[in-house]
């Protein structure tokens, strides 16, 4: 991490633009660091327009070198592509894979599969990262893009911060949300004693979920989420923040013993529908996923009472 005291010189200025100056990193470098909560002034997050004072601290974070991350390719069995291109290749992703290899990760990824069957993907991106835009969780299910142009890696890129993509999931989560329609708007960051968690914390970078009700059950709801952001562990944080969380996430509050007996060995949460304009041609797209065997039959057992 490196530490520096913005000078009043630059006070007024855009953070992005500043710690660009200060640390001699890019500005897409810095822009990167901003988006994966890397960046902070006097310890609360930051987004890229965020103005700077003079006198405040501006903590940087680099994460571990590429160096750090061994990735193998290999194909994974579940990996089902929905659709390809010369721009993009769009993934049904399974759960228990990555979206890319990581540090303290030794399972399969989606950009490993992707290697090892031949895809050719964007360059741009942190050397274990390639080409990816968007990530999902290790135990989320569904569509993800990623990008295989490097034109198509900067818009989508770009796409994604300004939030102009279409994120719809699917969670099932216990017990029943009142109102059975709403916005939850609540700041996420890390955990302060959990190196794999995060939470609700003051300061935190700004997060909105908005959730509807598709189908009730007894002792569980099915909701359609739309990610107007998308931190990490959003719809998981934000269900365990209303007393409602995804059914089979021990992690964030949920019953262990709903979930043994709907046969869940991971949380009930899934990407189905992604929206955005295509990088290649401008015209809007959309692709949808079903939902897997798992979590449709848990469905089901709620269903049949």
């Amino acid at each position: 991490m490196s530490v520096h005291l913005v000078p009043d010189g630059l006070a007024g200025q855009r953070v992005d633009s500043a710690a660009a100056r200060m640390t001699g990193l890019s500005r897409s470098r810095i822009d990167d660091l901003i988006a994966d909560g890397h960046v902070q002034l006097d310890g609360r997050s930051v987004t890229k327009s965020t103005r700077v004072n003079g006198g405040e601290l501006l903590e940087v974070s680099l994460p571990e070198p590429a160096s750090a991350v061994v990735a193998t390719p290999r194909e994974v069995a579940g990996v089902r592509i929905v659709h390809d291109d010369a721009d993009i290749v769009v993934v049904d992703k399974p759960a228990g894979v990555a979206a890319h290899p990581s540090l303290g990760w030794d399972g399969p990824s989606v950009t490993e599969h992707l290697a090892a069957a031949g895809f050719r993907i964007s360059t741009s991106g942190a050397a274990e990262r390639q080409g990816i835009v968007q990530r999902l969780d290790v135990g989320t299910s569904g569509l993800m893009v990623v990008a295989k142009s490097e034109r198509a890696y900067t818009l989508l890129k770009r796409a994604f911060r300004d939030r102009t993509v279409d994120k719809v999931y699917h969670a099932l989560v216990q017990g029943f949300p009142d109102p059975h329609v709403g916005t939850i708007d609540a700041p996420i960051a890390r955990h302060p004693g959990h190196d794999w968690k995060m939470a609700i914390v003051d300061g935190g970078r700004h997060s909105v979920t908005h959730y509807d009700t598709l189908e009730v059950f007894r002792g569980a709801t099915l909701l359609e989420v739309h990610l107007e952001t998308g931190r990490t562990h959003q719809i998981r944080v934000h269900a365990q923040a209303i007393g409602h969380p995804c059914v089979g996430d021990p992690l964030y509050g949920s019953d262990p013993v709903l979930a043994a007996r709907l046969g869940l060995e991971r949380q009930w949460l899934h990407a189905v529908e992604l929206g955005f304009e295509h990088p290649g041609s401008g015209e809007q797209v959309r692709f949808d996923s079903p939902y897997p065997d798992d979590l449709a039959g848990a469905v089901e057992q709620l269903r049949n009472g």
